[in-house]
């Protein structure tokens, strides 16, 4: 343990002298000795403001790792919040940055607690100044101060532009499959060569400084025909040009890369197909060697310093003081890194520093260098003897107003450059003298703008930079600007700032001297996925616009993770966006998805044509097709691993092109198995061989399949062998990729959770800066954690409280809670959604998709989030759990595995059910919701549609047509809608006297007919259903069911009528031949065809309109006139069931008093006699109503039964396909015998 002497100690002010051992330095991570109170002591500066700071003094390079701080002892003294700066020399400080931001360190609370930091990252530096924020509100600033590390030497070598190290390698040539490169820099150059090595074959690694960036190029190999590009470029960092050290770590193994510059690490692959780096000679550091090819010329060398170099274990500074590296192009090589002579200053919002210059003069001359983030502020102002003077930025250019009050207030405003605020250097150059004003940017001398003075200008003196504060009514509004300056000249002279900082000339108001604290808000790139950032001194902002996600820094995806989903949204079969994994890096690509079965196809199309001629055969006699596809081969991956099954069909068609040279030779072309489908099968071409291709005949054959091997899957490149010999030909035939089911059941991977000390644990994971969490829950619970992590100091936390959904987490030593409301009850036990992000800029909570909150995140402490105890799916640490299901959690894309942990885990089981309480909705058209261990489907059988929601009515793999058969019992459903009568609905014949009618007519009132004849009766038996107007546009549904004799009919929602066939009536409808719908044509067109809407009409297992307006498929259905398909079965019957208001069922309707809660009872009783007279009025409503229905349920099941008579007439019809129409006087026309069938 080394104390350092008080000297080292440099504050701006004291109040007490140090004591003996009151401050103390330790390193080797020592005891801390601030523990120790050895009588009075410590830091307190005479004034208590924030111009105070205390700089420590190391008398050498030191790595610091961490910090602490102690209040003065025994006072009322201590700093609750400060920053450090640091340094190699006592100037150009620059501040300690953590998470991308100027970091603020938490100070004490009191004088003897002592608060230590650990450094997330080290410094590396002599000088360390510690700057005071805040202190205690009930004395002044006061600290004892003690600093963490060791000590720290490294070989130093400075580079002046000329020399260059060149380290040979032993031998003339070196393939190398793994490289390790590492070296420190320090430069105020923003352009110029770090290091450089090329091979005469191509190959090169070139890192150098382009525009205060670093760029890393690298090239393993290129062919010479172009078709491998091997060249890659990686840039990492910015403002490396700031004169501080800066550190690089290059790794390679083969294709892989780690870029780590200052602690951040970029993974990537090169470019091309080769492995090694083929370098020739040496490699040189510090700019290009003598012997690199022209083409790399044009560079510039790098001006600065250097330490730590090392290559492939090779300790290269080393070397060079060993005098065993060749530097003989060096004039002066020296060990040590040389002052900048720069000083700069740092305004922010309410800065200024004020300068003097010659009065009365009649030349302006200012120049100066600045550098910012921020389009518009303003750089210098000065006033004239009659006007004044100003230099700002417009918008990224640098503007020039001169307003000369001495002419009628005669303005002058000129601009030059574009783009300033790039956070590079800049220089400005303004010169006034005679009778002409000059603008320079950037030295261009060129684009140097000139304008006329109508007058000669005089002086005032003195000149504001960064701000003005001038209490007088001609100045221009005031523009602050935030940034660095330095090099200020005025009338030619470089202003002296450090006697600005020791006050003897000028003044200056909340600047940091000697420092520039810019930070690149954009490095790293907190923008994810390809967003573009930008950014202005406070802040940044994304551009997501093209790359397929959304939100503050674009994490989350815009679409859906597989046709799955899409699916159970309601969507029907069509193009998508999908995005496999989320948030997570694999990008969103366009699939086609097909829903028209239960399980859903994705689809990936290539770029191959079918019956795609083979030419263009190689020296070998090989042609070789290049299969692509419009994904990538990660994004193939996501697709073929989530997927239970995929297939992809190929087909070879030939002419003298053996395919496998079956059964016994070398494989011209190789295909899984060995055999062609026909060898499987035994029905090849020439039974001797395995595929039709190798009977090697000149007529055209063809063998096919589809290929099921995942792994193998899609097919790329396909090599055919035999298409150079005379009168050879192939034609390929590659399908599509197609991909069905979710092998991971990711959309309905659930768990039910029964008690709510229950919860799934699983491994800690460690937090990204933006974490997202999405997952699905329904419940009968009012509360409830549905998840949380603990960490060391990280927390996250989601829970359910009654209506609100909350999202809680940590960042630095700040909570963020945020909570949404939902408008209806969350514990109704349907399926809710939460979805809750944050990131660097903001934190975002969604329930169902539409009620959101969003709130800023503190700027500080957004280091990826370190868990170290496990997840809990639930709650940990006794609190109440969530009680009811959850499905489909994800984080940051990553499905979990709820249902294989729920199998091994208390109080959870796997799986939830209940999932037509939710989705049933999406079972149109009358499709009945089946409920399902994973998930639901629809059930169309009953419905005139198909699909997987039982909406489609154009795409089925067949039709069923009726039989000739003989039945004892059917059914015939249908619904319709008609303002017209009389009208047929529905007429089924048969190829015997038996028919089956359904009729609309008018006989005094509406009603519906349904007449038998089944045989065995002299007349047909008619059923007639007296109900309201069914004519009245309205869609009516109709339900009639015969067994044996018995007949049950059901119209709308009324109850089910029953009736009996005579005992004399057959049992079976003997040979059914065709069912007509809307008219039935005999000799003449006949006028009591249905005018309306015919929907969903089935009778048993065939449905005649879906196979009327199916396209393209063969069945035996005719139509005349014309026949529209409609969106009428979509639409819920109009008559609803008996409101409950009025029906006497209905439980609260009818008044019924149920036992009372004894807590809420009144003790007044005058309640009770109310609430018993209440009931006796209601019991007696009750009564009445019953009797009502009793008596109109008798009247019409009487009235039913009565009219049951059999039909008069049909003995004069042409045919029992007349008869019912001829027993109703409406209908006039017959039917003739040889009538065509039709289905419409």
């Amino acid at each position: 343990t080394n104390a350092l002497p008080i000297w080292i100690f440099r504050p701006t002010g004291q109040y007490d002298h140090f004591g003996p051992s009151i401050l103390l330095l330790s390193f080797l991570f020592s005891v801390s000795h601030l523990t120790f109170h050895l009588g009075s002591g410590g830091w307190s500066p005479l004034d208590t403001d924030h111009y105070q700071w205390l700089q420590v003094d190391l008398g050498s390079r030191k790595q610091v790792v961490a910090i602490g701080t102690q209040g003065r002892y025994s006072s009322s003294d201590w700093t609750s919040k400060y920053r450090l700066l640091y340094s190699d020399t006592p100037k150009n400080w620059r501040p300690y940055l953590q998470d991308g931001n100027i970091w603020t360190f938490e100070g004490n609370g009191n004088s003897e607690g002592v608060v230590r930091h650990e450094l997330q990252h080290a410094i590396l530096a002599r000088y360390i100044r510690f700057i005071p924020l805040d202190w205690s509100q009930e004395g002044r600033i006061g600290v004892r101060l003690e600093l963490y590390g060791c000590s720290y030497w490294a070989d130093v070598i400075s580079f002046d532009g000329h020399g260059i190290i060149s380290y040979r390698f032993r031998s003339k040539k070196m393939k190398i499959v793994k490289d390790v490169l590492s070296l420190k820099f320090r430069t105020t150059a923003r352009d110029g060569v770090l290091l450089h090595g090329e091979g005469q074959q191509g190959d090169y690694i070139s890192l150098e400084l382009r525009r205060a960036r670093l760029q890393l190029s690298l090239n393993l190999g290129s062919n010479q025909y172009g078709s491998i590009q091997g060249h890659t470029s990686v840039v990492s960092g910015s403002l490396l040009d700031d004169d501080h050290w800066h550190s690089v770590v290059v790794e390679r193994y083969r294709r892989n890369v780690n870029f780590t510059l200052d602690h951040h690490t970029q993974q990537f692959r090169t470019n091309g197909e080769f492995d090694h780096l083929d370098l020739d000679y040496e490699i040189s550091f510090g700019g290009l060697a003598v012997s690199a090819k022209p083409s790399s010329g044009g560079r510039e060398n790098f001006v600065g310093c250097m330490e730590g170099i090392t290559y492939n274990g090779d300790n290269i500074t080393n070397l060079v003081r060993r005098k065993k590296v060749d530097t003989s192009s060096f004039r002066n090589l020296t060990f040590s890194c040389a002052e900048s002579s720069s000083f700069p200053v740092f305004f922010n919002s309410t800065s200024f520093v004020r300068l003097p210059g010659q009065s009365d003069s009649d030349t302006l001359s200012v120049s100066l260098s600045f550098r910012t983030w921020n389009p518009n502020g303003l750089l210098m102002f000065t006033a004239l003897v009659d006007g004044w003077v100003e230099v700002g930025l417009t918008e990224g250019k640098v503007t020039v107003y001169m307003n000369v009050t001495q002419r009628k207030n005669t303005r002058i405003d000129i601009s030059s450059g574009s783009g300033l605020n790039d956070g590079q250097w800049h220089s400005v150059h303004l010169n006034a003298l005679e009778n002409y004003a000059m603008l320079t940017v950037d030295g261009d001398e060129a684009s140097t703008v000139r304008t006329a003075i109508p007058i000669q200008i005089q002086t005032g003196g003195t000149y504001y930079f960064g701000g003005y504060f001038m209490h007088t009514n001609t100045r221009s509004p005031q523009r602050s600007f935030q940034g660095c300056m330095q090099m200020i000249h005025i009338d030619d002279h470089l202003a002296d700032l450090r006697a600005v900082e020791q006050g003897h000339i000028g003044t200056f108001e909340n600047v940091s001297l000697d420092m520039c604290a810019i930070v690149d808000r954009c490095v790293p790139n907190h923008c994810e996925h390809g967003g573009r950032c930008s950014q202005t001194w406070d802040t940044f902002s994304c551009n997501c616009s093209g790359t397929g996600y959304t939100g503050a820094t674009c994490h989350t995806s815009m679409y859906q993770q597989s046709c799955e989903e899409y699916k159970h949204l309601g969507k029907s079969s069509g193009s998508y966006w999908v995005d496999p994994d989320g948030s997570g890096s694999i990008a969103p690509f366009r699939v086609s998805c097909d829903m028209t079965e239960e399980k859903v196809w994705t689809t990936v199309k290539n770029n191959l044509s079918p019956q795609t001629s083979v030419s263009n055969a190689d020296q070998e006699g090989k042609a070789v097709l290049q299969i692509t596809y419009n994904v990538t081969d990660e994004q193939v991956l996501s697709i073929t691993g989530n997927a239970e099954y995929c297939e992809q069909y190929v087909a070879y068609a030939c002419r003298m092109s053996r395919l496998l040279n079956s059964p016994d030779g070398v494989p011209f072309t190789w295909w899984v198995g060995r055999k062609c489908s026909c060898g499987i099968e035994h029905n090849c071409t020439d039974p001797k061989h395995y595929c039709n291709c190798d009977a090697d005949l000149r007529s055209w054959k063809e063998d096919s399949g589809l290929l099921v091997y995942k792994d193998h899957l899609p097919v790329s490149q396909v090599v055919v062998g035999d298409t150079s010999r005379a009168g050879s030909e192939a034609k390929l035939t590659i399908g599509p990729l197609k991909c069905q089911g979710d092998r991971e059941w990711n959309y309905w991977n659930a768990a039910s959770f029964t008690s709510p000390a229950s919860s799934l644990h699983f491994p800690s994971f460690r937090g990204e800066t933006s974490t997202d969490i999405s997952f699905y829950f329904k419940t009968s619970s009012t509360h409830g954690v549905f998840l949380e992590n603990l960490g060391t100091t990280d927390f996250l936390h989601i829970e359910l409280r009654g209506s609100v959904v909350s999202f809680s987490f940590d960042v630095g030593s700040e909570r963020v809670e945020l909570s949404v409301r939902s408008p209806v009850p969350l514990n109704d036990d349907q399926w809710h959604r939460v979805e809750a992000e944050k990131n660097v800029k903001e934190a975002a909570l969604q329930l169902n998709g539409q009620y959101r909150e969003v709130r800023p995140t503190p700027p500080q402490g957004h280091t990826k989030l370190e868990f170290y105890r496990e997840l809990y799916i639930g709650a940990s640490s006794g609190r109440r759990g969530f009680l009811g299901c959850m499905r489909a959690l994800k984080v940051n894309g990553v499905t979990f595995d709820l249902e294989e942990r729920a199998k091994v885990t208390p109080g959870v089981s796997p799986g939830c059910q209940g999932h037509c309480n939710s989705y049933a909705m999406h079972c149109r058209n009358g499709g009945k919701c089946v409920e399902q261990y994973n998930g639901y489907s629809c059930d169309c059988s009953l419905t005139a549609y198909d699909g997987p929601f039982c909406t489609d009515v154009k795409s089925l793999s067949g039709v069923g047509v009726p039989s000739e058969a003989n039945l004892t019992q059917e059914e015939l459903v249908f619904s319709f809608s008609t303002s017209s009568t009389p009208s047929i609905l529905v007429y089924i014949s048969s190829r015997t006297q038996d028919y089956l009618a359904v009729v609309l007519r008018h006989n005094g009132g509406l009603n519906i007919t349904s007449a038998y004849s089944l045989g065995g009766l002299t007349e047909p038996h008619t059923i007639d259903v007296d109900h309201r107007n069914l004519a009245n546009g309205q869609p009516h549904s109709v339900n009639v069911t015969r067994n044996l004799r018995e007949i049950r009919i059901q119209l709308d929602h009324y109850p089910v009528y029953t009736y009996t066939l005579p005992g004399a009536s057959d049992i079976h409808f003997n040979l059914v031949k065709s069912i007509f719908l809307g008219k039935v044509f005999g000799k003449s067109l006949q006028h009591a065809g249905l005018r309306g809407l015919s929907v969903e009409v089935q009778f048993n297992s065939v449905a005649p309109l879906k196979a009327a307006l199916r396209s393209g498929l063969a069945a035996p259905v005719s139509t005349h006139g014309i026949l529209v398909p409609s969106n009428c079965g979509a639409s819920p019957l109009t008559i609803s069931p008996m409101a409950s208001a009025s029906d006497p069922w209905h439980v609260e309707a009818a008044g019924v008093v149920f036992p009372f809660n004894e807590d809420k009872s009144s003790g007044d009783g005058v309640d009770r006699n109310f609430a018993i007279i209440g009931g006796i009025i209601s019991i007696v409503i009750f009564t009445v109503l019953c009797i009502m229905v009793f008596v109109i349920r008798h009247m019409f099941r009487h009235k039913g039964s009565y009219h049951t008579n059999e039909a008069k007439g049909a003995e004069s019809a042409d045919c029992a396909d007349a008869a019912i129409i001829v027993n109703d006087p409406a209908f006039t026309e017959t039917i003739d015998e040889s009538k065509k069938e039709w289905f419409i």
